[in-house]
């Protein structure tokens, strides 16, 4: 592919929902209010029974139910809700992928959006935005298995050592994932933070303006692609991506999470 609008033309975009849509335009909006993101996700309701049900799962360990949307946003607050909902909306958008096993796929987006969050917040930024940027990353994967299916079964080959995939992707496509999705994401409007690092999530330390997101984006997405991460698995992340973000090894050995403690949206 020469440029990344002539692969987008061999792709059918997917749609996504008004009731996505203004969640993306309320990410822009800074004083979007508890009621219009409430409306918002009401108005879809197979997303409110979806986010009411992972708002009762032992994974949010609320002290009691809940069960109108207005009570989940009063408990877990209207950022993590109004993320969430957007991630149930994404991960909806795009149909079964021949050649690619759907349940693994989520549940790696999910553990790259968790280990996102978790390192994002280590270095205060915000975690709702990375858990969503980091549930996103592989979604230009299912666009490549749209456009090249063939292709797809080269790049899925084992062995799939963490990173190699982005590798193959730039490779036999021209693009990563990640910068498939960034174009995706910067169709549907998402903010420019979040389409800039997606951009980035593959190569943060390549000579261009630095996204420390786009750099923790790298991180969780080797997590997430290691078989049973564990703290031992911190001394196989690229130390000069580390060392940028000024984490503390130490520290995410640590505080190493169990990926069954990420909300899993799929």
């Amino acid at each position: 592919m020469s440029s990344i609008d002539s692969f987008f033309d061999s792709v059918k975009l997917p749609s996504i929902s008004s009731v996505a849509q203004a969640l993306i335009k309320s990410l822009h909006d800074p004083e979007a209010s508890l009621s219009d993101v409430r409306d918002h996700i009401a108005r879809d309701p197979a997303i409110s029974a979806k986010l009411l049900r992972l708002a009762n799962s032992a994974q949010f360990g609320l002290p009691r139910g809940v069960g109108t949307i207005e009570d989940a946003i009063a408990m877990v607050g209207m950022n993590r809700v109004r993320t969430i909902a957007l991630g149930a909306c994404m991960s909806g958008a795009f149909p079964a992928t021949p050649g690619l096993d759907r349940t693994q796929f989520w549940q790696a987006s999910m553990a790259c959006a968790g280990y996102s969050q978790w390192i994002a917040e280590r270095l205060v930024i915000n975690g709702q935005v990375a858990w969503l940027t980091g549930m996103m990353l592989r979604l230009g994967e299912l666009l490549i298995a749209q456009a090249e299916p063939k292709t797809l079964q080269e790049i899925e080959k084992l062995p799939c050592i963490p990173g190699v995939r982005w590798q193959r992707e730039k490779r036999l496509i021209g693009f990563t994932e990640g910068q498939i999705t960034a174009e995706l994401a910067r169709r549907w409007n998402f903010p420019m933070q979040m389409v800039q690092a997606l951009q980035r999530s593959a190569d943060p330390m390549a000579e261009q303006a630095f996204s420390r997101l786009g750099a923790i984006l790298h991180l969780a997405g080797l997590l997430a692609e290691t078989p049973e991460a564990n703290a031992a698995t911190v001394d196989t992340l690229p130390i000069d991506v580390i060392t940028v973000l000024e984490l503390d090894p130490q520290w995410l050995k640590a505080f190493f999470p169990s990926r069954s403690q990420f909300m899993d949206v799929s």
